[in-house]
C-alpha cells in the first residue's frame, strides 16, 4: 500500500471513530439534556404563573383605585346636591317670609304686584 492510501485510510478510520465518539457522547448526554429541558419548561411555567399573578394583582389594584375614585366623585356629587337643595330651601323660605311681610305691611301693593305678574304670565303663556 502506498503512503497516501495509508494516510487516507487512517483519516477515514479517525473520522469514523470521531463520529462514534460524538454519537456516544450525545447519547450519554441525552438524558441530561432532557432533564435540563424539563427544568427549563418548569421554570418558564413558574415564571408565566408569576407574571400572570402580578398582572392580576396590578389590574385588581387599578380597579380598586378607579372604583374608589368613582365612589369619591359620587359622594362629592351627592354632597353638592344636598347643599343645592338646602340653598333652594333657604331661598324659598326667605321668599315666603318676604311675601308674608309684604302682605302684612302693604296688602294692596302686594295684591297689585301679584295681579300684574299674573297678567304678564298669562299674556306670555298665550303666545
Amino acid at each position: 500500500m502506498s503512503s497516501a492510501s495509508t494516510v487516507s485510510s487512517n483519516v477515514r478510520e479517525s473520522a469514523s471513530e470521531g463520529w462514534r465518539e460524538i454519537g456516544k457522547a450525545a447519547a450519554d448526554a441525552s438524558p441530561d439534556i432532557q432533564k435540563d429541558l424539563q427544568a427549563l419548561r418548569d421554570d418558564l411555567a413558574k415564571l408565566a404563573e408569576q407574571v400572570g399573578d402580578i398582572l392580576a394583582n396590578k389590574s385588581n389594584v387599578a380597579w380598586q383605585r378607579a372604583r374608589s375614585s368613582v365612589d369619591d366623585v359620587v359622594s362629592d356629587a351627592q354632597e353638592r346636591s344636598r347643599e343645592a337643595v338646602d340653598a333652594v330651601r333657604d331661598v324659598s323660605d326667605n321668599f315666603i317670609e318676604a311675601i308674608d311681610e309684604s302682605i302684612k305691611t302693604r296688602p294692596y301693593a302686594t295684591l297689585a304686584i301679584v295681579a300684574g305678574l299674573g297678567f304678564l304670565f298669562g299674556a306670555t303663556w298665550r303666545r
